[in-house]
């Protein structure tokens, strides 16, 4: 569905192409457009959820914290520089901008050392 819309969005509008980029980023914008304006209908389409009736139970309590204390145990595990970028992102709420920034690297680097924390942090915890 948003293949088509992409397709039929970028026989209207290749008129319009300039040039500025190559044509495939500038389909691969139109299908980004594409897709998000699906999502937005989508989200206003779906059904509004009730509340839940009841309050988490003491057992579903008792086992979110004991994963998240896994969780955190298996940060503290990981080598630098993995451990304190991801508590930087997730915990600290950093840009990945900052966070390279920090380091006096590229944002790209923090991306993917986030991701390789990320990865790593799975692997602790199964």
């Amino acid at each position: 569905e948003v293949s088509q819309e992409t397709f039929f969005r970028s026989l209207d509008a290749i008129a319009g192409f300039r040039g500025d980029c190559p044509l495939s980023a500038w389909l691969c914008r139109i299908a980004r457009n594409c897709w998000l304006d699906h999502c937005r209908e989508r989200r206003h389409l779906a059904p509004e959820r009730e509340p839940e009736a009841h309050a988490p139970g003491t057992e579903e309590a008792f086992l979110r914290r004991e994963e998240a204390r896994a969780a955190l145990a298996g940060l503290n595990r990981l080598p630098e520089p993995y451990g304190e970028v991801l508590r930087l992102r997730a915990l600290g709420g950093l840009s990945f901008r900052d966070i390279g920034a920090a380091y006096g690297k590229t944002e790209t680097w923090a991306r993917v050392t986030c991701f390789r924390a990320r990865q790593r942090l799975k692997e602790e915890m199964e």
